[in-house]
Parts: structure tokens; sequence; C-alpha cells
């Protein structure tokens, strides 16, 4: 019996230790810690516009993206290391935040707008629902330094870093010397996040003739009812056009959010919202700016019989979109070959575990 028991302590106690080692194996960079980083190649599928991010000042390699997928799980990002990057971007949500309407940060805080979800961002040239930020690699500068985020100092937050020995370690792996600073770690953040790549969705693989992938009859409807009515702003394969529309949504006085008008100073931009893509949208509510939708049959309505008439409001819905149940149902069903299983799953670019 003795003997027995000290086998079974003896392999629970390798277990643990295995796992522990499996838990921590993405905290280092991969390769060579001594020699240059190893350069890392996006596999982007054919027929798709070449990416607008510039990566010759910062080409992605294997260590830069390790360094990054480590920095936006760490909620040592963060004022008092609650909230990470990836608190708010979900995975499962397509790197949205699905319970709740607002961003949301240390200790408590509550921002005025939804967590736009995060992917196929190298295409973007601006960021934000307003478009405040227009270089993707100074885009976590807001969520970091925001009060109602993470609330944390940038100085302080280098500081922080570089006196963490493996983040030195992991630094010197992809810029090859143990230094830390605000550039370098923006476009680590930057690399990992050029990842977050999102083309293989159903829709995709009908777009590209798969063998053996198809519409159904309701989801063939439900795309034409799309083209007619819904492809103008959200254009393929983006499904945005990247551009700043009224679409109707009521104003809400409590958050007294203008919009784009916040960054331009020009009435003409008054509660003009980035188009959103559509991409991953059946898995990634709340919707529009402010959340406060978390049924996409919800948005329905607002194009059916909710617009709001405004002097900025945009000509495409000013008499709003009339979609019959029929074509909510259909429309639905061409919206859920949108979502993108492998994307969503993706574990490269999963949390890892950080202690």
């Amino acid at each position: 019996m003795k003997v027995f028991y000290f086998i079974t302590l003896f392999c629970l106690v390798l277990i643990l230790a295995g796992s522990e080692a499996c838990g921590r194996k993405d905290s280092v960079a991969p390769g060579n810690e001594d020699g240059p980083p190893e350069p890392y190649t996006l596999d982007l599928p054919p027929g798709i516009p070449a990416p607008n991010y510039d990566f010759s000042q910062n080409p992605l390699t294997k260590q830069g993206i390790a360094l990054g997928r480590h920095l936006f799980y760490d909620p040592k990002l963060s004022r008092d290391s609650t909230i990470s990057c990836g608190f708010c971007h979900q995975q499962f949500a397509a790197f949205g935040h699905f319970d709740h309407a607002l961003a949301h940060g240390i200790e408590g805080r509550i921002g005025i707008r939804s967590v736009p979800t995060l992917f196929n961002l190298i295409w973007q040239k601006e960021f934000m629902w307003d478009g405040g930020v227009n270089n993707l690699e100074i885009q976590p500068l807001t969520p970091i330094t925001d009060a109602n985020e993470m609330g944390e100092d940038l100085g302080h937050l280098v500081q922080r870093l570089q006196g963490d020995a493996r983040y030195r370690k992991m630094f010197k792996a992809a810029f090859g010397s143990e230094e830390v600073n605000s550039q370098r770690l923006f476009r680590a953040l930057t690399q990992f996040m050029a990842t977050m790549v999102s083309f293989e969705s159903k829709y995709d693989s009908v777009i590209r003739k798969a063998p053996g992938v198809a519409f159904t009859a309701e989801e063939q409807a439900g795309y034409t009812i799309f083209q007619q009515k819904c492809a103008s702003c959200h254009k393929e394969p983006f499904f945005t056009d990247f551009t700043y529309r009224n679409n109707g949504l009521p104003y809400l006085p409590a958050l007294n959010d203008v919009g784009r008008m916040k960054i331009t100073g020009s009435t003409g931009d008054y509660l003009k919202f980035k188009v959103p893509s559509l991409r991953n949208v059946l898995k990634s509510p709340p919707y529009m700016h402010d959340g406060r939708y978390f049924d996409i049959y919800q948005v329905f309505a607002l194009y059916d019989h909710g617009i709001a008439q405004s002097s900025t409001l945009d000509p495409l819905v000013k008499n709003g979109i009339p979609l019959p149940e029929q074509e909510q149902r259909a429309l639905y069903m061409f919206l859920n070959t949108l979502t993108d299983p492998s994307f969503i799953n993706n574990q490269s670019l999963s949390e890892i575990l950080i202690d």
C-alpha cells in the first residue's frame, strides 16, 4: 500500500510539473535567444488587397510576435495589474467584449464606447470608433493610458518592464538588446495584432469555390439581400468601407458622444462613427458604438423602423432599410457564414499562462 501511494504521488508531481511547463512554454520567445530573430511570413489568402500597414520598419519575427502575445495578455500593463488587453478583447468574441456594453477597466471604471473587435487590422488606416488614431503602432497607447481602462503612465510602464528579467530576455530575443522602450513595446504588440487575420469563414470558402462548399438556399437568399441592402457600407471582402457614417442610431444624452466630430471639430461629422466589419458579427455582440444592442435582430429593427433623423444622417438610411421578417431570417443565416471558427479558435492567438 505504501509503495502504491508513493508511486501515485510521484506520478502526480510529474503531471503537475509537466502541466506547468506546458503552460509556460510560450512565456519566452522561441528560437535561439542569442541569435537574430527569426522572420515570420503571414499566410494571406489570394485575392486580398495588400495590407496598408508598412512592415518595412517593423518586420514580423517569431520572437517579436511571441513578445507581443505575452504583453497582450499581461495585466501588468495596467496601473494596478488587473486589466490586460485580452481582458477586454476576448478571442471567443472575435477579440471584442461579449459581456459588457461599454469598455471598463481598473477600479470598476466605465467608458463611453463599446470595445471594438480586433482582426484584419493591418488593412486599416485609422482606428477607434472615431478614427482618432491613425497608426496601428500607437493604437495601444489609448487603452493603456486611458483613465477608464488601463490607467497606466507610459514611462512608469516602461520602467516596470525594464525591471523584469523575463521581459528583458524577451526584448533581447525580439530586438537584439535588453532595452525596453515605448517604440519596442508598441511594435511587439503590433506584430502580434498583425497576425489576427480572419478570412477563413464559410463565405470565404464559397467565394473561393472550395470543393464541396456552397451556400444553402436560405444563405444564398440572405447574401442577395445583403448585396442589395447592406453592401454599400459593408463592402466585401472586409465587410466595411472604413468610412464614418451617421447610421440613424438615436442619440443618448447620458453618454454625450458626438462621434468623429470630437476628432475633426467639424459639425459635418456629428454622430458619425466608423462602419464596423460584419465578419464574425454573430460572435461579437454587443453592437453599435455604445453597445446598446445585444441581439442582431435589434439592429435589423433599427434599420427597418427605428432610424432617428438628423442633419448628418447618411442618405443611404434616410428612409430606413425595409427588412421584413423573412428577409431578416435569411440575412441572419448569411451573416452566420461570416463566422471564422479557425480564427476564433486559433491557439497561436490564445491567452497564455502569465505568472
